[in-house]
């Protein structure tokens, strides 16, 4: 089988706290209510993409223990082809405490657990390559960046390689991500990461860097204006859906299954920036990064598609 999509990014579960408010340093708030929920970047785009239809895998590494076991009963139940994921019999699967306002904004706190062990020669070469697209997001730890970097280094040019960077990966900057950039068909960071990635105080500014390093679409989320979208012929600004935000967890992560969605299925790139908003304002309705996310029925109603 052909893949459309395989991740590779961290696993994480993620424990979601609803508080008065996010406390700064010696200030106090209070629980209003906890969720755990399954997490990471990667894992919450690929799952947006199943639930679109598309036939997904993952790249990743978990532990024997609740969380790895949940992580991956939850992959199955999505239909998510969980092959390429290496089971740890030692160490935790990862988790992420968060902490989301009334406001729906949120803080993360990360523990990688054995996501930071994962190391090139664990990856199933031929699985890795058996895909139409690879899409990469970040780790804490060197060793499965370096990992990732391999990978990319002996991908054949028939793979589109898209990534999401997150705040870790754009303070590498330009520089740390050459590898990726170089042959990248599509990046989606968000304006803060942009900004660290490129230096650029103005994202259309940042968008031309990442074009000028080889870069072939740039997808800048920008929050509550929607998104900013160009492959350097054309620029499009699309506005957001709105809605009422619950919790903005995963927004980022499903505005990308959406926006690959189209990507992969030939859709125009003004077009691709609107099912990518939907499938965002979707996510933000409810608690937790993969709640909210739509089925290929709901958004082709939705859009009309």
């Amino acid at each position: 089988m052909i893949f459309d999509f395989i991740g590779f990014g961290a696993l994480n579960v993620d424990k979601l706290y609803k508080v008065d408010k996010i406390a700064s340093a010696e200030e106090e708030s209070f629980i209003y209510s906890f969720k755990e929920a399954c997490g990471g970047s990667a894992a919450n785009t690929i799952v947006g993409l199943a639930r679109l239809g598309l036939k997904t895998g993952y790249i990743g590494k978990l532990a024997v223990d609740n969380e790895g076991k949940r992580l991956l009963e939850e992959f199955k139940r999505e239909g998510v082809d969980v092959r390429g994921i290496v089971v740890s019999k030692t160490g935790r699967s990862g988790t992420v405490l968060g902490f989301v306002d009334l406001k729906g904004e949120r803080a993360l706190y990360v523990d990688p657990g054995v996501n930071d062990t994962l190391g090139f020669e664990e990856i199933n070469m031929e699985y890795a390559l058996k895909t139409k697209f690879l899409h990469l997001t970040s780790f804490v730890g060197e060793t499965p960046f370096q990992a990732q970097k391999k990978l990319v280094e002996s991908l054949p040019k028939s793979v589109k390689l898209t990534i999401d960077p997150g705040e870790l990966y754009a303070r590498r900057g330009l520089s740390g991500l050459k590898f990726v950039l170089d042959r990248a068909f599509a990046v989606m960071p968000n304006a803060g990461e942009l900004k660290l990635l490129t230096g650029e105080d103005n994202y259309k500014e940042g968008a031309e860097k990442l074009l000028a390093e080889g870069v072939k679409i740039v997808a800048v989320k920008l929050g509550r204006k929607g998104c900013y979208l160009t492959n350097g012929e054309e620029e499009y600004m699309v506005p957001p859906f709105k809605v009422q935000a619950v919790d903005t967890t995963g927004a980022g992560d499903a505005f990308s299954a959406g926006f690959l969605y189209g990507l992969a299925t030939n859709r125009p790139l003004k077009q691709c920036g609107e099912i990518g908003n939907f499938v965002a304002s979707r996510c933000i309705t409810q608690i937790g990064a993969r709640n909210g996310l739509p089925t290929l029925v709901e958004l082709k109603k939705a859009l009309k598609l």
